[in-house]
């Protein structure tokens, strides 16, 4: 029964790679530390028109990874916050989540990366603060998504090599294939809002 206990309360591995640290033009780290800077998710955001019939769609696909209704409602209507206020597809986000942590809230990976987008802890120092805990919903993926959009602006556009340095693996296919087949499985049959990939992050 301790046992029991003890391996529930336990982190959670994951397969993830990990980012490398590299360092950032003062400006670039000012927008960066602005873009997470905190703006909670409106309290009506999951029922607004234009994404309630997306978190329903998603709700269901979910339901076997995130049993708990209200939980998975939280996720996904802050998933498609924090993906819209970067300038990110919904998709690519839960492919990343999918592929990264398999949506375990707690999930650890040998390089230390954390939570749901698997965050390496540098990055609270980079551009955040100390405190941060990166297995908060909201702040794990307020990082992740502005991280993300960050390695897309940096490869103008390219997916594949976004994908290759938000996993740490540059230059191979298997995390941009892995990530782009989760996003396939996660792909909206009710319309979203419209983003363009090409946008910058929110200043």
């Amino acid at each position: 029964m301790v046992l029991a206990v003890a391996l529930a309360c336990a982190p959670l591995s994951a397969h993830a790679g990990a980012q490398a640290e590299e360092a950032l033009a003062p400006s670039v780290a000012t927008v960066l530390s602005r873009a997470i800077s905190d703006r909670p998710v409106p309290p009506d955001y999951a029922n607004r028109d234009d994404v309630a019939p997306w978190i329903a769609e998603m709700s269901s696909r979910l339901a076997a990874r995130v049993p708990d209704a209200a939980e998975r409602r939280d996720l996904l209507a802050t998933v498609h916050y924090e993906a819209i206020r970067a300038g990110l597809d919904p998709q690519l986000v839960l492919g990343v989540i999918h592929h990264e942590s398999g949506f375990k809230k707690y999930a650890v990976s040998v390089a230390d990366a954390r939570g749901y987008m698997q965050v390496m802890p540098f990055w609270t120092r980079l551009i955040g603060s100390p405190e941060h805990n990166l297995f908060h919903l909201r702040t794990n993926l307020r990082y992740g998504c502005v991280i993300l959009r960050h390695y897309l602006d940096r490869e103008r556009g390219d997916l594949f090599r976004t994908l290759g340095r938000y996993n740490g693996s540059l230059g191979r296919s298997e995390y941009p294939a892995a990530v782009s087949a989760a996003m396939r499985r996660y792909e909206a049959r009710t319309p979203t809002l419209p983003v363009a990939l090409g946008a910058s992050i929110t200043r």
